[in-house]
């Protein structure tokens, strides 16, 4: 049965929680062309809807390769104090817009140092960026709580730097770790030193795997590397068997180990072939906690209402999958339980209720 549809207003006043949303990954274009003006750096065009076109037909290649390549530009305009200031606040406050009242964003410092700024200097920047936006999000009635998780570029050697930036701070804006990046060729177990040390320093971490590459990725993820989530797994599919579900499957769904799946841009990248046939359905009905994200909003062309909005009205989601999605979010947050219980009681479900 077709669930009633849902109309693009009330999802976007949906209390919403994002995952998996990379900085990088979704400036504004306009912001994105003056900025690009001011350091010099030549874009594929300075029309900004031009420009926001470009990003989608490239990301629209089902090429993962191709699809980071474009972020070369964003981290053009990111090598400045000022740039990641501006793109840090304006990511807060289009997060506040979309009807997001939780977000962890990630980047990778490490990316931002070709302008002479040194790795604190790039946290300490976008947790400023982040704190501003967020109190302007507050003062206009749309608040929204922002946590920073911290990235190493896993087919480069500067993984451990990142999880020491990770523990120093912990208690600064920053509630968790990833690796990104390519992904088949660069086994997570290769930086498995660096996350027994975020597990000594009981710092949590998520693990890109199961995206560009299969189960194997996923299992050192989760059974050698000790992650507390998986980003995208999709491919935790191959491990499902007409509902049955192998031991690796198994134990990522009794486990409660999320799911941080983003449809749109798994499509883009040749991990799906359809919305409608997603994975995130059929994994939500067997039972696992999956979230619904993002990933990059201005390469995806897409938003959290829009993510939403697909789900609708080509996987038949009604609003109490939606409500599903959002609070295993929240449970599965790299923020304290008592602010997670908070937001999830105080905030989401009356939201929910309100629309139901």
């Amino acid at each position: 049965m077709t669930a009633p549809r849902i109309d693009t207003d009330t999802l976007r006043r949906l209390p919403k929680a994002v995952l998996h949303d990379h900085l990088d990954g979704g400036l504004r274009p306009a912001t994105l062309v003056e900025l690009a003006a001011e350091v010099g750096h030549q874009l594929p065009t300075t029309d900004p809807d031009e420009l926001a076109a470009w990003y989608v037909e490239a990301a629209n290649s089902g090429d993962l390769v191709r699809y980071i390549a474009t972020f070369e530009h964003t981290l053009a305009v990111m090598q400045t104090r000022e740039g990641l200031l501006r793109t840090a606040e304006e990511y807060v406050l289009d997060l506040a817009a979309d009807g997001v009242v939780y977000g962890e964003v990630r980047y990778a410092p490490e990316l931002n140092t070709r302008g002479g700024l040194s790795l604190a200097e790039v946290v300490e920047s976008v947790q400023e960026g982040l704190a501003a936006g967020m109190a302007k999000a507050a003062a206009a009635g749309t608040p929204v709580r922002v946590g920073t998780l911290l990235c190493g570029m896993r087919m480069f050697d500067r993984v451990a730097e990142a999880a020491d930036l990770a523990v120093a701070y912990r208690d600064a804006g920053v509630v968790g770790f990833d690796i990104a990046g390519a992904e088949d060729g660069f086994p997570p177990a290769d930086h498995l030193a660096a996350f027994e040390h975020l597990r000594r320093e009981s710092v949590p971490f998520t693990i890109h795997a199961g995206e560009a590459y299969g189960l194997p990725s996923i299992h050192q993820a989760v059974q050698v590397c000790g992650a507390q989530r998986i980003g995208h797994g999709v491919r935790l599919t191959e491990d499902i068997v007409d509902g049955k579900l192998g031991r690796l499957a198994s134990w990522v769904r009794d486990r409660r180990i999320a799911l941080e799946m983003c449809p749109t841009s798994n499509l883009q990248t040749g991990c799906a072939t359809s919305i409608a046939e997603h994975p995130i359905t059929t994994m939500k009905d067997l039972g696992f906690r999956v979230t619904l994200n993002t990933d990059n909003r201005l390469v995806s062309g897409t938003t959290m209402t829009r993510e939403m909005a697909l789900l609708v009205e080509e996987a038949g989601w009604g609003v109490e999958d939606l409500r599903t999605v959002t609070v295993n979010a929240l449970k599965s947050a790299f923020i304290p339980f008592d602010e997670r219980k908070a937001l999830i009681e105080d905030v989401v479900l009356p939201g929910y209720a309100a629309a139901l």
